[in-house]
């Protein structure tokens, strides 16, 4: 696998392939690939378009954009860069989760607990729109309600309970706590000491879910170009994206492209590229097993994840697999043996499956922000450009919700899109070439943290 940073430097049009490339490499060993039909795709863009509004990424926030903005009247073009899917939202560990990826209490400190409920109510709302638009267009993604917390000592467990508490009582988002006598019945593992349950998220098969809201995209008259990277942006009162073979002019853009997005911003916007980094995720997948023998794993066939800084993630297939999910990479380099990597972690959870084969093996990149808040914003001297970044890991629900609130603001209601624009955002420390060291060694600590 290739390490990125012997290669072009962030920021780069040269870095942005690069990403797109290992990209590529780490998903051809994809369980989602190979049970996900694509069907004929979408052509790359060899003309000049004009269109109401542009978007740039063709992955769960640009789709469900487009889809929002289709709905309203406007004419609307997708710029992919390479396929519909295939960045994070094609490959995620598709847990569809409340909430964001940071505490509540970093909206709270900013905008104060009545935004802060909005923007949870929202996070809600998210979760029931991956629902509505299954049903809607008729996508098969595999839908499974639940999903646990599960805390790895008596001390994240005390730490969790509160959590679960204040989320109830402030909330009002009730969940079920699970005391460390009751956690047989839900999960047979003896790393996990406590939990939480939350019947109204869920899990599904998010490259299924991609190229369904694809579909309906393209159903609804939004013309979709794949293998189509933008190479320059020329902003005004129209914006104009360039790619290698032609153009599209509009009078909005949404910059939908996450991690792939600074190669667009440095010029128009200096300081959105810095706010975010990538990261690589991996996920491993099991050969599969006898239903019962699954279902005892995780009777409620919920998604889990445990509450550690370096998280392990995990839940059941629809086709009675267990995919699992945990190792990261802050350097971008990508682990060594990774199926091998990825069953030793299996194990660590569940010593009972050490007969049980690995099947699939992948990964790829996702971006965090300083705080892990969502990043959302317009750029450029109209005003007319719109980004939404900085998921960081906990967009499968969110970026759905992300991008009907944008198509509010572009259709001309901001009212919940600016709630998320007032969040403010640091640059990561250390410049271009030293802010991957310093998160690296921040990580180290928190491992650390966690270990002990």
């Amino acid at each position: 696998m290739r390490v990125l940073h012997q290669g072009p430097a962030p920021g780069s049009h040269a870095f942005l392939m690069s990403l797109l490339t290992v990209d590529r490499e780490l998903t051809q060993d994809s369980y989602y690939v190979a049970t996900a039909a694509r069907g004929p795709g979408h052509a790359a863009l060899n003309e000049t378009l004009e269109a109401d509004v542009a978007i740039v990424g063709g992955g769960l926030a640009g789709l469900s954009a487009a889809i929002e903005l289709a709905e309203r009247g406007h004419d609307m073009v997708l710029l992919e860069a390479a396929l519909v899917g295939s960045g994070a939202s094609g490959r995620n560990g598709g847990q569809a989760i409340h909430g964001l990826a940071c505490d509540p209490s970093t909206i709270e400190a900013q905008l104060g607990l009545d935004e802060a409920r909005r923007i949870w109510a929202m996070s809600i709302e998210a979760l029931d729109l991956i629902r509505e638009r299954c049903a809607r267009f008729d996508i098969d993604a595999e839908w499974q309600d639940g999903f646990l917390g599960l805390a790895t000592s008596a001390a994240k467990a005390a730490e969790l309970q509160r959590s679960v508490q204040r989320i109830g009582d402030v909330y009002d988002y009730p969940m079920q706590w699970i005391a460390p006598a009751e956690m047989p019945q839900w999960i047979a593992s003896p790393r996990f000491y406590a939990g939480a349950y939350d019947a109204r998220s869920g899990h599904l098969h998010p490259l299924k879910y991609s190229l369904g809201l694809a579909r309906a995209a393209a159903g609804l008259g939004v013309r979709i170009f794949e293998r189509s990277p933008v190479t320059a942006m020329e902003v005004g009162e129209r914006v104009v994206l360039r790619t290698g073979q032609g153009q599209v002019r509009a009078r909005q853009v949404l910059l939908a492209g996450n991690v792939y997005l600074p190669e667009l911003a440095p010029s128009l916007a200096p300081d959105l590229a810095a706010r975010i980094m990538p990261v690589g995720t991996y996920i491993g997948c099991t050969a599969p097993m006898a239903p019962e023998r699954l279902r005892a794993l995780i009777p409620s066939r919920s998604a889990c994840c445990d509450t550690n800084f370096v998280l392990d993630y995990f839940r059941p297939t629809a086709d009675h697999r267990l995919l699992y999910g945990g190792r990261v990479s802050y350097s971008t380099v990508t682990p060594r043996a990774l199926m091998n990597s990825m069953r030793a972690r299996l194990l660590q959870s569940f010593p009972q499956l050490d007969d049980v084969a690995m099947q699939y093996a992948w990964g790829g990149f996702v971006d965090i922000s300083m705080n892990r808040a969502p990043d959302f914003g317009r750029v450029g001297p109209a005003q007319n450009v719109y980004y939404v970044q900085g998921f960081s890991g906990h967009g499968l629900a969110l970026t759905g919700m992300a991008g009907r609130v944008v198509a509010e603001a572009m259709h001309g209601d901001a009212t919940r899109f600016d709630t998320f624009a007032r969040l403010h955002h640091r640059r990561f420390p250390g410049g271009r070439l030293m802010r991957t060291p310093a998160l690296m060694l921040g990580m180290a600590y928190y491992r650390l943290k966690d270990l002990l």
